[in-house]
């Protein structure tokens, strides 16, 4: 029997952790929302919560996830991988680390349909 790896995926904002960045990306969203550097959060969260149809998926796909800041995602896999990705992306976790959704392609996605259509067409969920 083969011997598989459980995969995750991890996305990765294009913003910081704490609650003065959270404050600071909410008013950007609402003032200036073309000049916004992380399509992933505008894709997944309004100004303030996380969209509905994004917690309906993520919370019922058969897909281990883990969502995580760029700050905190450096401190993590800084010794393991070092700082070799742009941001926002979506990693994929198995037997090591590859990306799964590149930066690129989250910017070219309009909705969240584009995000969940591109996941489930790539993996079991």
């Amino acid at each position: 029997m083969k011997n598989e790896t459980k995969q995750k995926l991890i996305f990765i904002y294009n913003a910081n952790s704490g609650i003065r960045n959270a404050i600071v990306d909410s008013a950007h969203k609402i003032f200036s929302p073309n000049t916004y550097e992380c399509s992933l959060c505008a894709i997944t969260h309004g100004a303030f919560t996380e969209n509905t149809d994004w917690k309906n998926f993520r919370t019922t796909a058969n897909v281990d996830m883990e969502f995580l800041h760029k700050d905190e995602f450096q401190k993590t896999y800084a010794s393991k991988f070092g700082y070799k990705f742009t941001f926002p992306i979506v990693l994929i976790e198995g037997d090591a680390l590859d990306v799964f959704i590149s930066t690129a392609a989250l910017n070219e996605m309009k909705d969240i349909d584009d995000l969940v259509r591109f996941i489930s067409s790539k993996m079991k969920v």
